[in-house]
């Protein structure tokens, strides 16, 4: 138990040196550590002279790009932010699933043909069918069945509910079960979405938790204006490309109440009215890629997105079928740019220019690329946090975590002598060890999790308390300084490990059924155990080793 080879130091020593280089970037700021400021499009001046000042201390750095980089992230509790509860309305899911099905219905009841009307009119989430011929309604009933998709994985809840009512009438609806698994499907693809929407790089701490089965937490550590988020949860995310006519003779007649058959108006954001076909040569389920790019022309922010394969071909044929139409980019039922085709475009590389600030245009190439929600959020509660109150969380963390480590090391010293300054030196390294383990997972610290790091100091000390009684009992017992040490982590050993296993299944289960806070507390408690299991019964222990061999007292001051 006291036999630590070389191998083994050597191992000690690289763990504590790592969980020590992982922690160290949050003793200083991004821009000694050479992290280049992110562009909010914030205009005030305070916010500005912060952006230039870390730039330049960015552009300064000397920091080595081989070490770490990564800080601890702070959680809405500490930074300050917005909180967003927002709830997804099952009957809309239902009816705009029920939409997407219409293509797949008409075409399979126009093959015979067996309807009267060729775009039937959906009613909310129901979708009535008025039959062309009584007799063939138990054809149409059986093709009705054969596409009727399921809801998630093979064999599960069916989507259509399929009833015929009368001689010639059948009426499409979605049952109440199917309604509560579209909502549950919906809102894992909503996260997802929202996630990419965002946090389209992936490397802000934004938190977004399911609550029940219809609402979704967000929380934005660091943001300062909820209008934005949740203008970006607004948008339904659906962008068409249509062909387009802006004659006034056809805008004339549209307007009067006789548009052309499967055309429709939509006007642009400044009021203008364009008369657009219906059904779209490319959708949003055929861009591959979006991002913020700038006009050729004018060097002002634009959006640049690609096509994939099968959208780009589609693409490319259209426009070199219609040279001289307009062809409108329609996002969320507004004319976003109607360029006129002068030449075919092929590759499918596609821009939107406009009056877009850099923000605007890096949320609409976000909106984009994540792809179009399968309904609208409803926002439900909105909280607004200061990054005062934050400050003030961590300064009251920081000074009941230093009081405590002072009154458990006072303590161990006066209770254990020179052994005790042995676990209150493990207990810095624990801490050590704690935040960079934080650090380098990207784990985000709230400020229950500082209770976390607090609770953790005693249990890492209780497990030391352990030790060192079984140690001074082993004295008493009359055995020497070496064997006494041998036998009292021995034999604590079993009991360490009960308490220990018993509380990380508990923070396992916190973790899995909590969330926000709840879980930052069970994160910063998982790592606590491990860690202070490794410093309590591994560098405790070592120090204790080193000093039994240099010192070979006859007798342990404990």
């Amino acid at each position: 138990m006291l036999n630590f080879p070389a191998w083994k130091v050597a191992l000690i020593c690289l763990v504590l040196l790592w969980g020590g280089l992982l922690a160290l970037p949050n003793a200083f700021t991004d821009g000694f550590l050479g992290i280049e400021p992110r562009d909010t499009g914030a205009t005030d001046p305070q916010s500005i002279a912060e952006y230039q000042q870390q730039m330049e201390e960015a552009e300064a750095s000397w920091w080595p790009g081989v070490l770490p980089t990564s800080k601890v992230n702070l959680g809405l509790d500490l930074q300050g932010g917005v909180y967003l509860l927002t709830e997804i309305d099952p009957d809309e899911v239902a009816a705009n699933r029920l939409e997407t099905l219409q293509a797949d219905i008409r075409d399979v009841l126009n093959s015979a043909p067996l309807i009267t009307r060729d775009v039937p009119e959906q009613q909310g989430s129901t979708l009535p069918i008025r039959l062309r011929n009584p007799e063939q309604m138990d054809d149409a009933l059986r093709r009705l069945r054969r596409i009727n998709p399921t809801i998630g994985a093979t064999g599960g809840e069916k989507i259509m509910s399929i009833e015929a009512q009368g001689n010639d009438l059948i009426m499409i609806s979605v049952s109440q079960a199917a309604r509560q698994a579209l909502a549950a499907d919906a809102q894992d693809k909503m996260i997802e979405i929202i996630r990419r929407r965002l946090d389209p790089d992936g490397v802000s701490e934004v938190s977004i938790t399911p609550q029940g089965d219809t609402r979704i937490v967000i929380e934005a550590p660091g943001e300062a204006d909820p209008r934005r988020i949740k203008d970006i949860l607004s948008r339904a995310g659906r962008m068409t490309f249509n062909m387009a006519d802006s004659s006034p003779s056809s805008i004339a007649a549209a307007e009067s109440g006789l548009p052309r058959p499967g055309w429709e108006l939509v006007q642009d954001e400044n009021g203008i009215s364009y008369l657009i076909n219906r059904t779209p040569v490319v959708s949003g389920s055929d861009i591959a890629t979006a991002n913020q790019g700038y006009d050729p022309d004018d060097n002002s922010p634009a959006v640049d997105f690609r096509l994939t394969g099968s959208g780009a071909e589609r693409f490319g044929r259209t426009t070199a079928n219609n040279r001289g139409e307009l062809f409108a980019i329609v996002l969320d039922g507004k004319v976003m740019s109607a360029p006129r085709i002068n030449e075919p475009i092929w590759g499918g590389n596609v821009q939107i220019t406009g009056n877009f600030t850099m923000q605007e245009a890096q949320d609409l190439a976000a909106i984009i690329e994540a792809g179009e929600l399968p309904g609208k959020l409803g926002f439900i509660e909105e909280r607004t946090v200061g990054p005062g109150l934050g400050a003030d969380s961590i300064r009251a963390g920081t000074r009941a975590s230093l009081i405590g480590l002072v009154l458990v090391a006072i303590f161990m010293i006066i209770a254990y002598g020179l052994i005790g300054s042995f676990a209150v030196g493990s207990l810095l390294a624990n801490i050590i060890l704690i935040l960079g383990a934080l650090s380098g997972l990207g784990a985000t610290l709230t400020l229950p999790g500082i209770a976390g790091i607090i609770l953790t100091i005693g249990m890492a000390v209780d497990a030391n308390v352990i030790v060192f009684e079984r140690i001074r009992e082993e004295q008493r017992a009359g055995r020497s300084p070496n064997t006494a040490v041998i036998a009292g982590y021995e034999r604590a050993l079993s009991t360490i490990l009960d308490a220990n296993i018993t509380t990380f299944i508990a923070a396992a289960i916190l973790y899995m059924l909590g969330s926000g806070p709840v879980k930052g507390f069970a994160v910063t408690l998982a790592i606590g155990i491990v860690t202070s299991v490794f410093t309590a019964f591994v560098v405790t222990r070592w120090f204790t080793a080193m000093w039994l061999r240099l010192a070979k007292p006859r007798k342990l001051s404990i």
